[in-house]
């Protein structure tokens, strides 16, 4: 007999108190950390300035 054997075939149970979540706010519940909001932008700004710096130095090459 496996481990779960005696609760595999029982009913899925339904709350009757509360409704069930729709996918969306299932989802949510994995969803990023919040600690990690603005990452994103983060990453942008910072390959700007990077492409930035490139486009500095391809010109200053240039007037040498």
């Amino acid at each position: 007999m496996g481990n779960y054997d005696d609760i595999i075939n029982l009913p899925h149970h339904v709350s009757k108190k509360h409704p069930q979540m729709s996918m969306y706010q299932r989802a949510a519940q994995f969803a990023p950390f919040a600690c990690l909001t603005g990452h994103d932008s983060t990453l942008e700004q910072t390959a700007k300035q990077f492409q930035q710096n490139i486009i500095d130095q391809e010109n200053n090459d240039d007037t040498y």
